[in-house]
């Protein structure tokens, strides 16, 4: 096929779209059905309406082939769970009795069975529900889902194609099941696995699918020979398969690499390829493949994990080469635009000019048909929209925004001093055992308490001007007074004052900060019906004043225990906004940290003894490639330093960091040389704290007790076990506890039951310790 042919067969696609509405409808209707407040029905047809009014949404921008299977209730992984029967057997009788139910079970648990563990979607803020498999895991086929959300789409007149998680990456993902040797591989389950897949997909071409896109994300990171091997055998009997759609196998986040050549030699009918910036070696690559003749190639040419427009005439160029390299070049944006906002224009409250510079999922699709016109039709079809994008360019690249000369110049000066402490560990944990006096085993928390209705109003009622300054505060100290007294009376031994003055752990301080922009309707699902607003990091970065300071001397003036200072990290300024992609993120970071480091400072001043400066992101934004980790590393934790480096030796540092592979990290974990980091393991049954002690780390730990993501209150038996097996790692004089994460979505009956469980554990296993 001639590259005019291959331009003019060109279409505009999405691989999934934002899940929630544009007033998070799904969020709501979910939390009504957990509380009984809507009724099954109610919740289905919410569900039906936001995939209707998603799919309007898209045919109208002018998108030719919509997805379907993409919209899920809580995790499109823990979808996959269901639709290959991969059900946990504690699970299985609830889902028998009641599907929907049984559903939302294995995401939260229940006060009797435990919920899947939960991580990072490779290195994004989302979260997956981990498969748990083993020896003895029967899959069967249920396409109920997928079936029926395919014929609604069908059933408006659309051309539509159904979106599932590949058989490999499903399996990569998977853990052992609780009781399964830990050396357990899921891998090996491929040849149980594949036959279900090839019913799933027979079910859906009998649907009216002509195509259907098998995820295969995990095939762009570094894979063994074995993984490769089980890749090529994957796709070569699905391929072989005579009863089914075509197969469209997609990859995105990053380089394909070793796998390129499998899936392009696979009998499949087309390959989805990322070509943003991180993956721009993508094209090189499939140069040095020979192409995908007779192929199908859907060009991912537009991020679609940021939100800054993209630049049309460079990834014009891109599309155009891609075009002798495939039978025919389609356009789409790099991934799903679930990690993504819905609508940019609901943003009232951002300069207009500046507003221009954002795209977000309606923006993108738009971006996206725009490419697909000009690579069909020529340049001369959109030179509207290229002089306009063109200038939208200019006016970021010079704006007094994007660059600050005080701050560039004070990054200039940072010295190996700025970017350690004054003391090694050993002589600060002495300094700190004096200062703070703490038992052996110290409870405390991550930082948050429940975030209540009356909090969110009082927030809401001062934005609105029902309530001035002075009656929002008096409500803050009022909360902070019930905070600290319900800790002092559980038994606590280091406190926090709760966190009621903040909207978000990220979003927060950005407010406070020059550079950052915040958004009023820039919803991001996190996990289930949790979500985010991640700020737009638009700018050099600097502290104004104070952001912390008043609220932490005010509960520490309540108490005579230790009041915690309660910061974000560096890196997790970054990960969880959308950062700018016009300088090293090496850069930005140092910028933050600067921020950062001046808040920790004044904090030590006003007399605060803990301050912890939380960044659970390190692990998330770990490269996918290993050649592109130890950069990353280096400034990440010298990002850390940076901000910490500048305190007294008898100032203690804790860190905080949850619901990731840790095992990834532990040297940089290592690095970061804080007094004290906090880790998630109530899921993961502690398994982090044998990651640190095969490392020999050295410094203290607290491996969480309580599974803060789930309603269940844990007993104070199950959290004594739990901390029993953290003592088997981690000697005493080093190990705290506390739980997962912090408490802020939960609600107070059940924080208070769980604390106090956790405290009576504590104490439990003190008096079981031998006398010093």
């Amino acid at each position: 096929m001639t590259a005019k042919s291959a331009a003019a067969a060109a279409r505009a696609t999405v691989y999934g779209y934002p899940r929630q509405g544009q007033n998070r409808e799904l969020k709501k209707a979910i939390e009504g059905y957990w509380k009984g407040r809507v009724t099954a029905d109610a919740l289905h047809a919410t569900a039906a309406e936001l995939r209707r009014s998603n799919w309007q949404q898209l045919a109208e921008a002018g998108i030719h082939e919509v997805p379907t299977g993409d919209f899920s209730y809580y995790d499109h992984v823990l979808d996959t769970t269901v639709m290959v029967g991969a059900i946990p057997d504690r699970h299985r009788a609830t889902v028998d009795a009641d599907a929907t139910d049984g559903y939302f079970a294995m995401a939260r648990g229940t006060q009797v069975v435990a919920p899947l563990e939960m991580t990072k979607w490779f290195d994004t803020n989302y979260h997956y529900l981990v498969p748990e498999l083993g020896p003895d895991t029967v899959f069967t086929a249920d396409p109920a889902k997928q079936v029926s959300e395919l014929k609604e789409a069908l059933s408006q007149g659309l051309t539509a194609r159904p979106v599932l998680v590949g058989p490999v990456t499903y399996l990569l993902l998977a853990k052992p099941a609780p009781g399964v040797a830990a050396d357990f591989e899921p891998l090996t389950l491929l040849d149980r696995l594949l036959p279900v897949y090839a019913e799933l997909l027979a079910d859906l071409r009998a649907a009216g699918a002509e195509w259907v896109q098998l995820d295969e994300a995990a095939l762009v990171q570094d894979r063994t020979p074995a993984e490769l091997n089980a890749a090529t055998r994957a796709y070569r009997d699905l391929g072989a398969l005579t009863d089914r759609p075509k197969l469209l196998v997609a990859s995105y986040f990053d380089r394909i690499g070793d796998a390129l050549p499998v899936l392009a030699k696979a009998p499949v009918e087309g390959l989805a390829l990322d070509f943003t910036e991180g993956a721009a070696a993508n094209l090189d690559a499939l140069a040095a493949v020979g192409g995908l003749p007779g192929k199908r190639l859907v060009a991912g040419v537009v991020n679609g994990r940021n939100i800054w427009i993209n630049d049309l005439h460079k990834s014009l160029s891109t599309l155009g080469t891609l075009l002798g390299l495939a039978d025919r070049v389609d356009v789409a944006a790099s991934c799903s635009l679930l990690h993504v906002p819905l609508d940019a224009a609901a943003e009232k409250d951002i300069d207009p000019q500046i507003l221009r510079w954002l795209a977000f999922a309606k923006q993108k699709t738009t971006e996206i048909v725009t490419l697909a016109k000009g690579l069909t039709q020529g340049t001369d079809a959109i030179t509207a929209e290229l002089a306009a994008n063109r200038a939208d360019l200019a006016s970021r690249a010079s704006s007094p925004i994007t660059h600050d000369p005080a701050v560039r110049a004070r990054a200039a000066t940072i010295t190996a001093y700025d970017i350690r402490r004054s003391h090694p560990y050993r002589a600060r944990a002495a300094a700190q055992r004096a200062h703070l006096q703490l038992p052996l085993l110290p409870t405390t928390t991550i930082g948050s308490f429940p975030q209540t209705g009356e909090l969110r109003t009082a927030r809401a009622d001062l934005r609105a001007g029902r309530i001035d300054t002075a009656g929002y505060e008096e409500r803050i100290r009022a909360e902070i007074g019930e905070v600290i007294a319900f800790q002092e009376k559980a038994g606590l031994d280091v406190l926090v004052h709760g966190e009621p003055e903040r909207n978000d752990m990220v979003q927060y301080f950005a407010e406070q900060l020059t550079g950052y922009l915040a958004t009023q309707h820039g919803w991001v699902q996190s996990y289930g019906t949790r979500y985010v607003r991640p700020p737009i990091l638009a700018g050099d970065i600097s502290r104004p004043e104070a952001m912390t300071v008043r609220w932490t001397t005010y509960a520490q003036s309540l108490t005579p225990k230790p009041v915690k200072g309660m910061l974000t990290g560096p890196v997790t300024m970054l990960a969880w906004s959308f950062v700018r992609d016009d300088q090293p993120l090496r850069d930005t970071a140092r910028q933050v940290a600067l921020a950062l480091r001046d808040e920790v400072n004044d904090l030590e001043a006003a007399g605060t003894s803990v301050i912890q400066v939380d960044e659970p992101a390190l692990r998330e934004t770990l490269p996918l490639r290993a050649a592109d980790r130890p950069a990353y590393l280096m400034w990440a934790t010298e990002a850390f330093r940076l901000t910490t480096g500048g305190v007294r030796p008898d100032t203690q540092i804790h860190t905080h960091m949850c619901y990731a592979e840790f095992g990834d990290i532990v040297q940089a974990i290592d690095d970061l040389d804080a007094d004290v980091i906090s880790l998630e393991a109530a899921r993961s049954h502690m398994q982090v704290a044998r990651e640190l002690a095969a490392h020999g780390y050295p410094r203290e730990a607290g491996p969480g007790v309580y599974d803060i993501h789930s309603p269940r209150v844990p007993s104070a038996v199950e959290a004594a076990a739990l901390l029993r097996a953290g003592l088997e790692a981690i000697p005493a004089e080093r190990l705290w506890v506390n739980p997962d994460c912090g408490l802020k979505t939960r609600g107070w009956p059940e924080t208070r039951a769980s604390l106090e469980n956790l405290v009576a554990a504590a104490r439990t296993v003190r008096s079981e310790l031998p006398a010093s």
